[in-house]
């Protein structure tokens, strides 16, 4: 099978065309083997809590275990939380009093997991270091994996507050939350693809962290705990959405800002125009603005009765478009500009707009969900493949491929 490649002359992008099975970014391998890694994380609490602690857990780890391996295992426990909490709360309602609560197993379980998976994203890149099997593969793993995992972090937590009118936040609000956690990533690999350093964000393991406990704690004392009145006539659900509204306002953004005027003003950055340096910003702007078009022109009120469903859609055509952004920033190509799987979606919302759709617009949802998670499946299987193939590595195993 064979990828016919078109070059665009103004940026050296690839625009690939299938033909067979196979995906080649012919650019991208131009550029890889050359690729430095560089990161930066400033967190007190990564730096002087989870470093040592995930340092003490790599030396336990054996030798043969594939960092690779780890991410992925990391990852499953994830969808494992979704999964499960979708089968106990489809509709995010087992909090209110209408409705049997989720039992507190259920909150040990997904804690667990939560943990682990945690622990193994912090200490795959260190197994790697440690086996000597750090490569550009692992990276676009890891990171590919984790532009993912941003919709499904927020919306596992959601079921603890769930719908409930004085003690929940309604599933626009958590939308909300869960593009707030996606704008954060993003935000991350668009001031490496102008700074050409990663800056990890400080939120990150404090969120993680924070997750643990709370499922730990809804454990310990049920979901009622979450009901409790505390001083000055907070709730727990207004703390939850003030930490990551305030995380992502006095934390992320300023620090953000900040690095990309210093690469600017000291020139170390790519000097990229205004408009390429903002150009990877244009797909998920533009989601944004497709998806709350969906919402506000919905006739069925999709998102109070498909709020999973709809939270899953969003999350997978984000990981596409930050997938394809963190490729363009280590292979140091020109990012796309407007990623393909939205033109279906202009579709459907120019629809919505010309004529009610009715139940079939539960049908278009659902469609475009399984197309959409297909294609980016395929996308991420394709790309790993074919990098390992041209790196004659193993994906989930040390052992070198036989030449």
């Amino acid at each position: 099978s064979t990828v016919q490649i078109l070059q665009d002359k103004r940026g050296g992008s690839a625009v690939c065309l299938f033909v067979g099975a196979r995906l080649l970014v012919q650019v991208y391998k131009q550029f890889v083997l050359s690729l430095q890694y560089c990161s930066v994380d400033t967190s007190p609490l990564s730096n002087y809590v989870m470093h040592p602690f995930w340092n003490a857990v790599v030396e336990r780890l054996p030798k043969w275990l594939a960092p690779n391996l780890m991410t992925f295992i990391g990852f499953l426990l994830l969808i494992f939380n979704f999964a499960l909490l979708t089968w106990y709360d489809p509709q995010f309602r087992a909090s209110s009093s209408e409705h049997p609560l989720i039992p507190n197993w259920v909150w040990l379980v997904c804690g667990i997991a939560h943990f682990l998976s945690h622990t193994l994203d912090g200490c795959d890149g260190k197994q790697a270091r440690r086996t000597g099997s750090s490569s550009p593969l692992g990276e676009l793993f890891d990171h590919g994996l984790d532009s993912w995992a941003t919709m499904f972090f927020p919306t596992a937590i959601y079921s603890m507050f769930g719908r409930s009118t004085e003690y929940g936040i309604t599933v626009t609000q958590m939308y909300m939350v869960v593009w707030v956690v996606m704008i954060g990533f993003i935000m991350s690999h668009w001031e490496k693809y102008n700074t050409g350093t990663l800056f990890l964000p400080w939120g990150y393991d404090m969120s993680q962290v924070c997750m643990s406990v709370m499922y730990l704690a809804a454990f310990l004392c049920g979901q009622e705990l979450w009901r409790t009145h505390l001083p000055m006539g907070l709730r727990f659900y207004m703390v939850f959405l003030f930490s990551f509204y305030g995380g992502f306002l006095f934390i992320s953004l300023p620090h953000t800002v900040g690095n990309l005027y210093r690469a600017k003003s000291e020139g170390t950055g790519r000097n990229l125009t205004l408009y390429e340096g903002m150009r990877p910003l244009l797909s998920p702007v533009l989601l944004f603005v497709l998806c709350i078009a969906w919402l506000n022109l919905s006739s069925m009120d999709i998102m109070e009765q498909q709020p999973r469903l709809f939270y899953f859609m969003s999350g997978t055509v984000f990981a596409n478009i930050a997938c394809r952004l963190i490729i363009a920033q280590m292979s140091n190509t020109r990012c796309e500009g407007v990623n393909a799987l939205l033109w279906p979606l202009v579709v459907i919302v120019a629809a919505m707009y010309v004529v009610p759709l009715g139940q079939w617009e539960l049908v278009l949802l659902i469609g475009y969900t399984v197309v959409v998670t297909l294609l980016h499946i395929h996308f991420g299987v394709c790309v790993v493949m074919q990098m390992a193939d041209h790196f004659n590595i193993n994906i989930f195993t040390l052992k070198k491929q036989k030449a």
